[in-house]
């Protein structure tokens, strides 16, 4: 009798078990990806940029990582082109201190586009979770990203200090969303660890 209860429990476990597994494997490619923001700092803005990703990714956490790098890069991009603008429209004596913080800006915008563009390069490089290959470019992409969220601050920092309120305004709320795209991207990125 006892062999009989054994087989029967064994059998209840591998039909859960199937369960669950069928149920993990029927999530939508979007919820994969409203779950997997859920780890950031602003989910609604993660799940805003990159639920167009949903199918391209496909449930893996690297290539949703990756898509996060890109989309924090073209932000990124897109605030050191308005910083541009507006550097070359401004009335402002190129020696003031507002040019000063706003070329400044400029500069460390350009600085967070490159290091995620690097990063999206070597995400491609990673090789199987817990290799040492995979442990170096996980190291490097997050010092990456940590650094380009550096190089924003500081272009507000600058800004705050020196900028009237009017370029201020202009530019803050443009390089203020890079920041937080950046803050989710290596929040996903951090997701990829040996222990995840």
């Amino acid at each position: 009798m006892r062999p009989s209860i054994l087989a029967f429990v064994l059998l209840i476990i591998t039909i859960c078990s199937g369960m669950v597994a069928a149920a993990a494997a029927a999530r939508s490619p979007a919820e994969f990806v409203r779950e997997s923001c859920m780890v950031t700092q602003y989910p609604a803005l993660c799940e805003q940029c990159l639920v167009s990703y949903a199918q391209a990714v496909h449930r893996s956490k690297h290539e949703l990582a990756r898509a996060a790098l890109a989309v924090s890069a073209d932000r990124a991009r897109s605030a050191s082109a308005l910083v541009r603008r507006m550097s070359a429209g401004g009335g402002k004596s190129h020696l003031s201190r507002e040019a000063g913080a706003v070329r400044d800006c400029i500069e460390t915008m350009q600085n967070s586009e490159d290091r995620l563009r690097r990063s999206v390069r070597e995400m491609r490089w990673m090789g199987r979770p817990r290799s040492p290959r995979f442990a170096w470019h996980l190291c490097n992409v997050q010092t990456w990203v940590s650094a380009s969220l550096t190089d924003v601050t500081t272009c507000l920092d600058g800004l705050s200090q020196y900028a009237g309120p009017a370029v201020r305004a202009a530019i803050r709320k443009k390089v203020l969303e890079v920041s937080q795209v950046t803050s989710n991207a290596l929040a996903l990125v951090n997701q990829l660890g040996p222990r995840n």
